[in-house]
Parts: C-alpha cells; sequence; structure tokens
C-alpha cells in the first residue's frame, strides 16, 4: 500500500551519520546550511539495507523539526569500507615519505577503486619533504617513479604540500561538482590536506608516531565537507585492505593497461600469468608494461587462491 506522505516527501542528501543519526542537507540548499536531523525507518532494518553518506533520500520532517528518511534514491556508486555512496571520484593520497610511499598498497587500493568503477586520482602529499632535508633524493625519485608508471596509463598526479599550500588550488579546482572520496594509508595527511583546501576547517590531525612510523586513527566517522561546489568524504584512515566480493576472473579488469591487452591475448581467460601468446606477458617484456604492476597484479592473484582455498 503506498505511503500517503510519499509524494510530500522532500529530497536531500546525507551528509554525516553518527550514532544512529542521519544529517540530511536539503537538495538545493547552500552546502553551509544546517542539516536535518533524522532517523531511518524500520522499514530499512526489515530489508537488510542502511542509508549511507553521500545517499540521496526523501524524508519527511516531524512535528519537533527532527526528520525519518523514507526511502533511497537509486545509487551510482557504493563503497563497503568506507561506508559511502554515490562516490564519483577516488583521490588516493600517498605522502612521498613519512610514511614511504609503497607502490603495491597503492595498487591495492587502485584495485578496489577500479573494481568500484570509480574514477581515480593520484595525489602526492608532502611535497616540501622532497626540496630539502635528508630524504629529499629518495622523495624526488619516488615523484619521478608514481608518474612515469601512472600517467601513461591515463592517471592524474597531483602533487601537494600542506605546509607549504602548494598544489592545493589545482587539486581544489578538480574537485568542483564532484562527490570525491579521500582514500589513503594511515599518517599520509589527508586531513592536513583538507585543512589546506578548506580554510577555517581545523580537522584534528595527528603528527607521525616516529616509534611505529605511521600516523594513529584522527577521523571517527564519515562526514562530507563542502569544498566550494563540490564535496569531500572525509574518512577513517586505514592501511589494510580485503579482497570483498572479487573474483580471480576480475582482477584483470581492474588492472587497466592489462585490460586493454586482454583482447590480443592467444586464450580466452588468460591469467597473464604463464599462458604461451599471452599480450600482457609480451608488453611486460618489451617494457610497455610497469614490472612493479605485473609482480603486484601477480601477488594479487596468488592471495585470491589463497582465500578461496581457505573457503
Amino acid at each position: 500500500m503506498p505511503d500517503s506522505n510519499r509524494n510530500k516527501a522532500m529530497v536531500g542528501r546525507i551528509v554525516k551519520a553518527l550514532s544512529g543519526y542521519y544529517y540530511v542537507l536539503p537538495d538545493g540548499a547552500d552546502k553551509q546550511s544546517v542539516p536535518v536531523t533524522c532517523r531511518a525507518r524500520g522499514i530499512f532494518k526489515k530489508r537488510g539495507e542502511s542509508p549511507l553518506v553521500g545517499d540521496l533520500v526523501e524524508y519527511g520532517v516531524t512535528e519537533n523539526g527532527e526528520g525519518t528518511v523514507d526511502a533511497i534514491l537509486p545509487r551510482t556508486s557504493e563503497l563497503i569500507r568506507p561506508p559511502v555512496a554515490n562516490i564519483d571520484l577516488a583521490v588516493l593520497v600517498f605522502s612521498v615519505t613519512e610514511p614511504e610511499l609503497n607502490l603495491q598498497l597503492l595498487d591495492k587500493f587502485l584495485l578496489h577503486i577500479e573494481h568500484a568503477g570509480i574514477p581515480a586520482i593520484l595525489c602526492l602529499s608532502k611535497q616540501d619533504l622532497a626540496e630539502g632535508g635528508p630524504d629529499a633524493d629518495e622523495a624526488r625519485h619516488i615523484i619521478d617513479e608514481v608518474r612515469r608508471i601512472y600517467e601513461p596509463i591515463g592517471y592524474e598526479v597531483f602533487l601537494t604540500s600542506s605546509r607549504q599550500g602548494e598544489g592545493t588550488s589545482a587539486l581544489y579546482e578538480r574537485l568542483q561538482d564532484h562527490l570525491a572520496v579521500f582514500a589513503g594509508q594511515s599518517g599520509v595527511g589527508k586531513s592536513s590536506l583538507l585543512n589546506a583546501l578548506v580554510p577555517g576547517l581545523s580537522i584534528e590531525t595527528n603528527e607521525i608516531s616516529s616509534r611505529l612510523g605511521r600516523g594513529k586513527h584522527t577521523t571517527r566517522h564519515v562526514e562530507l565537507i563542502p569544498v566550494g561546489q563540490g564535496y569531500v568524504a572525509d574518512t577513517p584512515g586505514f592501511s589494510q585492505l580485503d579482497f570483498v566480493e572479487l573474483g580471480i576472473e576480475e582482477l584483470g579488469s581492474c588492472f587497466r593497461e592489462m585490460s586493454e591487452l586482454s583482447g590480443a591475448c592467444k586464450f580466452r581467460g588468460c591469467t597473464h600469468i604463464h599462458e604461451p601468446g599471452c599480450a600482457v606477458l609480451q608488453a611486460l617484456e618489451e617494457g610497455n608494461i610497469a614490472a612493479s604492476r605485473h609482480e603486484h597484479y601477480a601477488l594479487f592473484m596468488a592471495e585470491l587462491k589463497e582465500k578461496k582455498r581457505r573457503y
């Protein structure tokens, strides 16, 4: 039976979720407006669904000024971790040093983002560390390496320094009209970068623990932060990623350069590991695919096979 109030429902976007409450910004409202505090209707629990930050929803306002989330509008994308919907740009933030950039972890992040079907850009933070100090040579080498490997396969690379304010204006422009997520290892400066992009934001940041060599988690919940005409989802920092709902046969399609070549392989369903007539292995031999990318692909393949065996 249709809800008699459904035609009176208003539309808005969930900009924050915390302790069972959803904060909904009415559609068309200024991004600095105060969102409506809502609870979700019990129907979602029965269906095994849950509203997510980023969702466009239908909601109604109760007499006390609070509201109820009544329906979730169709999503264009959904991430499980961090739990956020309708992201249309992923900004993978990795520091050039402190903590040291790990290309295997970068490829793992890219694998998950490609699997989710979300366009990605790379942001190398702490660029100022490449300009002086004991790690300068190593930091410059890392920047050159990232550009050499990832720009030819279509990933934009942005260099930023939150401390010096360098590169932030170019990144700010790139974020306009997008609902973006910042993802990356803890301690790479995601919160500092957001503070540099949005003056006065003052997200809590923690310095790297020199003993552990990694940052403390400074972000406690998912929240959309207005960045001009765009949003950035400030999400918990994490350094471990599990292969969730990713099949072995899907792995190759998440590596752009291998996906493009796979049609030229001799055998259908080629794993690009050992088969004769493999276009990917030929490109690797000719130097047209980065050795690190194929090495990580093979590692992820082995990890997936091992996981499949265990279950």
